[in-house]
């Protein structure tokens, strides 16, 4: 017969289910469920089937009850850094960068991924950034190159300037 899984009393059961149902963190609200759960007598296997957990899931999660309390319990996902913050350039230089877009490259062209990759490598003093990291930058300060509509080619501008002058939009202004 398999050993009973012992749950540490950190907090009392109505605790538990307080904490399960005042929990806005959806992945923490689940494991704060299945202690509860435990806590007033299910079974692991029934409570990880309430719950929706896999059993082995479950147990880990107990067992880092057990060992941290609610600390144990946190989603730790949060803890990693917000997208804002994984530039490589500091808020400082990101404020140059986008004073330098206002210029165009001395290549010319349009700004883009790998022309800003390189000025970001100049900045940085690195080797080599990735033309993605370049394209990420862009959108980071908010760079749209702005380019007037294409022309065609047999385009007659007389025609196009007389048709809109004989539009219905012309005739009703």
């Amino acid at each position: 017969m398999p050993r009973k899984l012992q749950l540490e009393r950190h907090h009392q059961p109505a605790e538990l289910k307080e904490r399960y149902r005042s929990t806005s963190e959806p992945v923490e609200a689940r494991r704060w469920h299945l202690i509860w759960l435990v806590s007033t007598s299910y079974t692991l296997t029934d409570a990880a089937a309430a719950v929706g957990l896999n059993y082995d899931y479950a147990r880990e999660v107990v067992k880092s009850y057990n060992a941290k309390s609610a600390a144990g319990l946190r989603n730790r996902r949060s803890d990693r850094r917000p997208n804002c913050c994984r530039s490589m350039l500091t808020l400082e230089q990101q404020g140059q960068l986008k004073e330098r877009l206002k210029k165009p490259p001395e290549d010319g062209g349009l700004w883009n991924g790998p022309k800003v990759a390189r000025v970001i490598a100049e900045m940085t003093g690195r080797k080599k950034v990735w033309p993605q990291r370049g394209w990420d930058d862009l959108k980071r300060v908010d760079y749209s190159h702005q380019v007037p509509r294409p022309q065609h080619v047999k385009g007659d501008p007389e025609a196009q300037q007389a048709f809109k002058k004989n539009s219905q939009s012309a005739k009703h202004s």
